[in-house]
């Protein structure tokens, strides 16, 4: 039964991770009483059965090829564990910190969700892993079979490109990362280290041909091309095999040739490209764009996983969520999964400087006054904080399902990050510490009782060149000064 004739498994049904995958014969049975249906509901039973057996029989053929694929679906429904098979397994589950020093100014109990005790330091790692799992499973039902590797590409400001960075060798994938040059020079250096391939451009918008983004889409492009070219070689003069370095020693001269053309000047590749390890280290392999701005996959990501972890950590008697917005991934999964559970629950907006967010969810205009003619700067949200704020509307944040939003400065933020340092022991960067100081203007408005979360996106250690570093803040007016959170006050 080839994998090619049940493609009948629709988006929806792809989001969703199996947590154990059922006997064969159980299978067979489902899909025998959903086709005895003769209603309509029986004709989506009989469509829901057909998409579990080619689920079954796509992992089942492919465990020995991939054996992380089957242990990863059911550690994320099981909770905690004393033992986990590997760095994947090790993502997700973590804990929810009560704040005590704003717990106890406010009355009220706020938590924050450590997602910087991911391995890859921060909650892109979920992404990380969702992005590189559906590209395998929509890979396999066009080829019929499930097989790991290829080049994962992305341009990032740096949390995502750390967890790509960290995850690919265990799907037995290389990376390569497009980055702006403002971004702290510990990211790309982490990246490095890891392993990745490193471009940093200058930051201009997302409509030019050379932004992050948009340079990372086409690495993506031209590693096809390459590989489809030293494929058709191998067909058409029958050769074994094409070295992959081959290929990628091409690519990395295509990609300088490229760089020399554009308009920016800054684009540079930091070193050449290795090759990719397509659990064989040897063979050509595709490049994918991760594509985490657009991608749907970073909505699934949180909505499946960060959301009900949320929810059950809370016992499910929380009343508030607050978060900022970069990619829209995470305030869209989570928000939308609480208000599926309990309509009740408030879910905010946390916007740093220079976003248009705030103005788009309270006044339905994407617009900031950074904007306004004259007063544009060289980056579309000119703030001390990485990875969070934007000034369009993306695919993810589209489904973000909202009842209001707050707007920060970078003052409240570096003022939050000392504050909790001192109070909390908490070391937290630019963008957790955005997002605390929207926990407490949630609470302030809700008044004492009620249970806030928010997201510890990334620890302070990424953020010590310029969101940590004294000089850097007197520079730009930023030196810390308060003694308690009376720069919160209203």
């Amino acid at each position: 039964m080839r994998i090619e004739s049940v493609v009948l498994m629709s988006s929806a049904g792809l989001a969703q991770r199996p947590t154990a995958v059922a006997p064969l014969s159980s299978l067979l049975r489902s899909l025998e009483l959903a086709m005895a249906a003769a209603t309509a509901a029986g004709a989506a039973a009989a469509a829901a059965a057909v998409s579990l057996i080619a689920c079954y029989l796509l992992l089942h053929r492919s465990s020995n090829k991939l054996p992380w694929f089957l242990q990863t679906s059911s550690s994320r429904a099981s909770g905690r564990r004393t033992r986990r098979r590997g760095l994947v397994e090790a993502i997700g589950n973590t804990p929810l910190i009560r704040i005590n020093s704003l717990s106890d100014a406010t009355g009220c109990e706020i938590l924050g969700k450590a997602e910087f005790l991911n391995p890859g330091g921060s909650v892109k790692d979920r992404v990380a892993v969702k992005i590189i799992e559906e590209i395998f499973v929509l890979q396999a039902l066009e080829s019929g079979d499930l097989i790991c590797g290829g080049m994962v590409t992305e341009g990032s400001a740096g949390s995502t490109a750390v967890s790509l960075a960290t995850v690919a060798p265990a799907y037995g994938c290389r990376c390569h990362v497009v980055i702006p040059d403002d971004a702290a020079i510990e990211k790309s250096q982490i990246i490095e280290v890891l392993g990745a391939t490193v471009e940093r451009v200058r930051p201009v918008s997302i409509t030019h041909r050379d932004h992050f983004v948009n340079i990372a889409r086409r690495r993506a492009l031209e590693a096809n091309n390459w590989a489809q070219r030293e494929s058709n070689k191998t067909q058409t003069n029958g050769l074994a095999h094409v070295s992959s370095e081959t290929t990628y020693g091409k690519l990395a001269v295509t990609q300088r040739e490229s760089n020399n053309t554009q308009t920016n000047g800054f684009a540079s590749v930091g070193s050449e490209m290795p090759h990719s390890e397509k659990c064989d280290p040897n063979s050509d392999s595709k490049g994918f764009f991760a594509d985490q701005f657009e991608n749907m996959a970073n909505y699934r990501a949180h909505y499946e996983w960060t959301g009900p972890e949320i929810w059950e950590q809370t016992k499910r008697t929380l009343h508030a969520f607050v978060a900022a917005a970069g990619t829209g991934g995470t305030i869209a999964g989570v928000s939308r999964y609480l208000k599926e559970k309990n309509k009740n629950i408030k879910c905010f907006l946390m916007d740093p400087p220079g976003s248009g967010l705030f103005n788009k969810v309270t006044r339905g205009v994407m617009y900031t006054k950074e904007e306004a003619e004259g007063k544009r700067l060289k980056n579309p949200f000119d703030t001390i904080t990485e990875g969070i704020g934007i000034n369009r509307v993306t695919r993810n944040f589209m489904m973000a399902e909202l009842d209001g939003a707050y707007r920060g400065t970078d003052k409240e933020a570096v003022e939050m990050s000392r504050f909790l340092l001192r109070n909390d022991g908490l070391f937290l960067g630019s963008s957790s510490a955005m997002n605390c100081v929207g926990a407490v203007r949630v609470a302030q408005d809700l008044g004492p009782g009620h249970t806030i979360v928010t997201i510890l996106c990334d620890s302070g250690m990424r953020h010590l060149s310029k969101f940590f570093n004294d000089q850097y803040l007197a520079d730009h007016g930023l030196t810390p000064t308060a003694t308690g959170l009376e720069f919160l006050d209203k």
